[in-house]
């Protein structure tokens, strides 16, 4: 009889190489360059963005994923630069990425919007820890191992917008490398990902704006996916929203907007799918903080 790890091993390494890859995230909207460098440098600031997730509550293995980006425009915002970090787990499978950003943008409608074009390089680093694992057989040759691989990578991507829209499509892992971590399967680690993602604020009345978004995700020999938000913004400080993600989830934000420079936001999202029995859904927090010169002048605000 095949040992039970290897059999566990091999249905979850065939999963993912048919399935979405990428870590999942609620606020998309905030964190953008994690998926598309062309971002870089579109906030007119020096822009430092931490997310965590906590996806899955109570259900044993789930993944627990950490963001970090930080961005700036340089050469009077001719170009962007910037850097994101990303430290996943999921069951005994960790994954740290770490990519460098750049691009270029031109002033398009008498420079009330730009058009951005960008490149990211960078690693992913996998580790396969199987000491823990639970197995029937104490012989089964890959328990007690630990395993790990470093990757290289580069994506790009377009991003389009102004003050009140944006629209981008990119790839943010254009290479294709496999993993033969375990002797008899071999298996993609980055099956290439394409995003598409839009959104614009609409002015309702003196204290109220309405943000509707969308990010679609496509990985080949996978169904097209896509998580929609609408936000309500109050007096140009707090977001309050919902979302859904194609039948899977369902979810609330709230983002809180401190002085123009700082934003706390959180997300609670449920399963709608067969998931919903086994677990208490997924939180979200973030932190956002924007380092702007005092002596800058800002004609408009930034939503995105």
């Amino acid at each position: 009889m095949k040992k039970k790890l290897t059999i566990v091993l091999a249905i979850l390494f065939s999963f993912q190489a048919n399935a979405q890859q990428d870590e999942q995230m609620s606020l998309y909207m905030y964190n953008k360059l994690y998926f598309n460098p062309a971002y870089a440098g579109s906030r007119d600031a020096i822009s430092a963005i931490a997310i965590a997730r906590f996806q899955w509550v109570n259900f044993d293995g789930a993944p627990n994923t950490q963001w970090f980006s930080i961005h700036t425009p340089i050469l009077q915002k001719s170009m962007g630069i910037g850097a994101h970090l990303v430290n996943d787990r999921i069951g005994n499978r960790t994954r740290t990425s770490v990519f460098g950003d750049v691009n270029g943008s031109i002033a398009l409608n008498n420079k009330t919007s730009r058009l951005s074009i960008g490149l990211s390089g960078g690693i992913d680093i996998l580790g396969y820890d199987f000491s823990s694992v639970i197995v029937n057989d104490q012989n089964d040759p890959y328990f007690g191992e630990v395993y790990s691989e470093t990757k290289p990578n580069v994506g790009a991507g377009l991003y389009y917008y102004n003050d009140k829209h944006f629209f981008g499509i990119s790839s943010p892992r254009i290479l294709e490398a496999s993993s033969n971590v375990l002797d008899s399967i071999s298996t993609k680690l980055n099956a290439r990902h394409f995003f598409i993602t839009g959104g614009y604020v609409f002015k309702l009345n003196s204290v109220l704006k309405l943000h509707p978004s969308a990010l679609i995700k496509y990985t080949p020999y996978s169904p097209i996916t896509a998580d929609v938000n609408v936000s309500l913004l109050m007096y140009e400080k707090m977001w309050a929203g919902v979302m859904y993600r194609f039948h899977e989830a369902m979810g609330i934000n709230l983002v809180y907007n401190i002085k123009e420079k700082l934003s706390v936001g959180y997300v609670y999202d449920f399963p709608i799918n067969g998931l919903r029995t086994y677990q208490n859904g997924s939180h979200e927090i973030f932190l956002r903080y924007d380092f702007k010169p005092k002596k800058a002048v800002y004609t408009s605000p930034r939503y995105f």
